[in-house]
């Protein structure tokens, strides 16, 4: 995958030509789910599909000017640097707050996009195009006016009480939660292994600790290495590296520590019991921050830690 750092200039306007076709699709499809319940919101999607239809007809035929007639297909998934988002059409039926939030989205993603290829532009005709873009999507007046929600520029996103907790939750939640559920549930299986081979409270705590602080080191990495955040808006890599690898620690930790008791089956059972509580946390951080309802949340990782668990045991045994 190409870091966005490497991109030509060619491939830059490539790049913008394919995200503005796909936003127009994006905002078409919604029209259309909207059209019978919500016209006047519709109506909306449809003047900013036409919208970004007209920035990639810029974008084209400055291209053609400069490349020629042959335009590579260069999509946001091809890079990386960008937040990686589900297919529209592959979410299922959205309600209309949810297209607001991604219609937002896109418009934060866009201005930082033309903002950062504009710096690296050494042509000025591509320069200032660029910058009409950018500033284009910053005077936009914010998706919530313009479907009748609340008040708010697009300038003032940054300042304003939801954008700031989608970059909270990009920044420190997202990447703090991955690693918390790695920790919490990747280590079952080595630790729960090791102590139904051995029956040995100590050599299973060994083997506890070392699989959390290297999950750990590894997510970390793993999540400062991925995306430098500039195009993204997540923050510092080095900020996000270390919130998924401390918690991952801590995720593994939490069941290992118990092994310090010299009993093997009082450990194992206040291990087992840590590990409920741990799933507990993981599912009301996504109730609370990822609006996941909270039983299907708990379902879900309590059937993939179980899985993870019951692996442990059985391979310890065997």
């Amino acid at each position: 995958m190409k870091s966005f750092s490497d991109l030509t200039e060619q491939e830059i306007i490539a790049l913008a030509i394919s995200s503005e076709d796909d936003d127009a699709r994006a905002y078409s499809g919604f029209a259309h789910a909207l059209m019978d319940t919500y016209p006047a919101s519709a109506k909306v999607f449809v003047e900013m599909a036409e919208e970004e239809h007209e920035h990639r007809r810029w974008l084209t035929d400055l291209y053609r000017k400069k490349f020629g007639d042959f335009i590579p297909l260069i999509r946001r998934s091809d890079i990386q640097g960008f937040v990686r988002h589900k297919p529209a059409w592959t979410i299922g039926k959205m309600n209309i707050e949810e297209m607001r939030q991604r219609a937002e989205v896109i418009e934060l993603e866009n201005y930082r996009f033309y903002k950062q290829a504009a710096e690296r532009s050494q042509d000025d005709h591509v320069k200032q195009l660029l910058l009409q873009l950018a500033e284009a999507e910053k005077g936009h007046e914010s998706i919530a006016v313009k479907l009748g929600l609340t008040h708010v520029t697009a300038d003032a996103k940054l300042e304003e009480g939801e954008a700031k907790r989608r970059l909270f939750l990009l920044q420190v939640i997202q990447p703090g939660l991955v690693g918390l559920m790695d920790g919490s549930v990747s280590t079952l299986a080595p630790l729960f292994a090791a102590a139904f081979a051995t029956h040995d409270t100590w050599q299973t705590f060994l083997v506890g600790t070392a699989a959390s602080v290297g999950a750990g080191i590894s997510m970390g990495l793993a999540e400062g290495l991925s995306d430098d955040g500039k195009l993204t808006g997540r923050g510092h890599p080095l900020i996000r590296g270390l919130a998924a690898g401390i918690m991952t620690a801590v995720g593994g930790l939490g069941h290992a520590l118990p092994y310090l008791i010299p009993n093997f089956w009082t450990a194992t059972w206040l291990a087992i019991a840590v590990v409920f509580c741990e799933l507990w946390v993981i599912s009301w951080i996504r109730f609370k921050y990822m609006d996941t309802p909270f039983l299907k949340a708990a379902f879900q990782i309590a059937v993939g830690g179980f899985l993870v668990f019951l692996t442990g045991i059985l391979i310890g045994s065997a």
